[in-house]
């Protein structure tokens, strides 16, 4: 028996629950569904200090507990289930959870979200939220006048370097290659401050640490020599991957496969589908950002269903 809904939220994080508390207190009965990671990357940092609301800071899995249950409140219906198929040829849309149950949707928000990439060395995800973090300006305050290591060399690994920098004792940056890939303002910038050491032509073999967490890093050079670091912090900026495979062949992404939003707007390509949070967002990639454009996808969702009904 084929269910019908009339928004349908894919996703869990801050954008997807915020999109939830919207859409049903405008009582469209959203159904979302939680998908692989229930409660987004938020649920893996620890404390998240800059989430507006919390003065004492907040721990990533209770502020999305938090929001889960504001959401409930209002009557979201939200369920553990994984899309696994949509076909947005035509509308309502069909969708496909968990292989088996059939849905039809007459809007859809995707609130999919990035994941972080990361080197996939076993020491790593040890230290996970242990020092070893994928977002600077979530974790780089628990640092100060420490020395902690960034790793890549692009834009975002010299932002993060240099973030870093304003607050810790010492920087190392951590390059695979002789150079860097990063615009030259930027390359200027993280040159130009005197705690940052770039370390070119290196890779990690092993993060290094005890019970309490990070300690330090085991490099090594291209030319086979190795070289131990002292660092509290482990920080990878080597870039994000949109969850976006499901959307690929259906809606417009970019380049490296965020969906493309109508600038102001969280409207894709396809008429009433709409997208929130780190799925349409390289730049920010916040958990308050998130939560916004949550808000606007709501928004954008209750007007194009009025329009409908004229």
């Amino acid at each position: 028996m084929m269910e019908s809904v009339k928004c349908l939220i894919v996703g869990s994080g801050p954008a997807g629950f915020t999109a939830a508390i919207y859409t049903s207190r405008a009582n469209l009965q959203p159904v979302l569904y939680e998908g692989i990671q229930p409660g987004g990357q938020l649920t893996t940092t620890t404390e998240i200090e800059n989430f507006p609301g919390y003065p004492e800071g907040v721990d990533g899995t209770q502020l999305m507990a938090d929001l889960k249950q504001q959401a409930q409140r209002f009557g979201a219906d939200i369920r553990f289930g994984i899309i696994t198929r949509v076909d947005l040829s035509s509308r309502p849309f069909h969708v496909v959870v968990d292989g088996e149950k059939e849905i039809e949707a007459e809007t859809l928000i995707v609130a999919t979200g990035a994941t972080a990439k990361y080197l996939g060395l076993p020491s790593e995800s040890k230290y996970k939220g242990m020092g070893v973090s994928a977002c600077a300006t979530c974790d780089g305050f628990f640092y100060r006048k420490k020395d902690v290591a960034v790793v890549g060399g692009g834009d975002t690994a010299c932002e993060e370097a240099t973030y870093l920098a304003s607050l810790c004792r010492q920087v190392y940056l951590i390059v695979r290659k002789p150079f860097l890939r990063a615009s030259k303002a930027m390359q200027q910038r993280v040159l130009g401050t005197p705690n940052i050491k770039v370390l070119f032509e290196h890779n990690t073999a092993e993060v290094l640490g005890d019970e309490n967490g990070v300690t330090g890093a085991r490099l090594r050079h291209n030319d086979g020599t190795e070289q131990t670091i002292d660092i509290s912090g482990f920080f990878l900026a080597i870039g994000h991957h949109p969850n976006t495979e499901l959307f690929a062949d259906q809606l417009a992404l970019d380049e490296e496969g965020y969906i493309r939003t109508e600038p102001g707007t969280s409207k894709t390509s396809v008429e009433g589908v709409f997208a929130a949070g780190d799925v349409q967002d390289p730049h920010y990639r916040q958990a308050i950002t998130a939560a916004g454009s949550g808000c606007k996808a709501a928004l954008d969702c209750e007007r194009f269903l009025l329009s409908q009904t004229k």
